[in-house]
């Protein structure tokens, strides 16, 4: 069992500017690397702002050139805004780093966090993350007034959700039953320390997401517990659930390097 530190950084009135946070992910992270300080977790609200990971594409962005910070996490482009809770592990894992493990850990955690609301979500093969699932296609109401044998996204993969309507928008994939997002994830791992996270959307205004591709997602939405719950809830009311599922999962992990499979002669 390893220590697990958490930092409550900012909330609400206090919510902590990103570049601010990535400073002080960056300080944590020398720390632990240097074996100065345990296991921590900072936890925040940040104001509204986009970021895009390594592997977001210009057609992602904002149409309307919208500023975006540009980080060095995997993954591609999302929001974080109030409503959102964030949570940054400054984890150090043996090496080789099992990064696929670390990121099941995290998802796990919120995905107990759910339950404990009475909200099933899960993973989703292919796409990391926490989702809620929607109703199987056949089930689905109609898109636009069209049959789903319709729906443009089936055929073009180029189809663009912000410029056709809010029928289409990300934030409304809960009302299409489709499937939907509720807390997203990206990492990045330097010297066997990770850095970056998660981000959970107790009660954001998720209209934000429609103005992106959030996560290079077309054909799915995103969620959140106040709306999944159909009432409204804070962060102060989830943020120790977060903690204490963080806590049974991260401290009592059995951390093991990343297995390399050799090739055969």
């Amino acid at each position: 069992m390893s220590e697990l530190r958490f930092v409550r950084m900012g909330f609400g009135a206090d919510a902590v500017d990103y570049q601010e946070a990535w400073d002080e992910q960056r300080r944590v992270h020398a720390a632990r690397f240097a074996d100065e300080i345990p296991d921590t977790v900072l936890l925040l609200e940040h104001p509204p702002v986009y970021t895009a990971g390594r592997r977001t594409d210009d057609s992602e962005r904002p149409l309307d050139g919208t500023p975006v910070i540009d980080v060095d996490r995997g993954g591609k482009i999302t929001w974080h805004g109030p409503g959102q809770l964030v949570g940054y592990p400054i984890q150090k894992l043996p090496r080789p780093v099992d990064v696929v493990a670390h990121v099941r850990r995290l998802e796990e955690a919120l995905i107990r966090a759910c339950a404990e609301y009475g909200v099933e979500s899960t993973r989703v093969e292919g796409r990391s993350g926490v989702w809620v699932l929607g109703d199987p296609v056949e089930q689905r109401p109609a898109l636009g007034g069209l049959s789903l044998d319709f729906d443009p996204r089936i055929a073009d993969e180029e189809f663009d959700p912000r410029l056709n309507g809010p029928e289409y928008a990300p934030s409304n994939a809960g009302q299409r039953r489709e499937d939907r997002k509720i807390a997203a994830i990206g990492i990045r791992v330097a010297k066997g320390v990770t850095m970056h996270g998660f981000s959970f959307n107790v009660n954001p205004d998720n209209r934000w997401f429609d103005r992106i591709i959030p996560c290079g997602i077309r054909d799915a939405g995103v969620a959140s517990l106040a709306a999944e719950l159909g009432r409204d809830i804070t962060i102060e009311e989830v943020l120790p659930v977060v903690e204490r599922h963080l806590r049974d999962i991260l401290e009592n992990a059995d951390l093991k390097p990343r297995v390399i499979e050799k090739a055969s002669a």
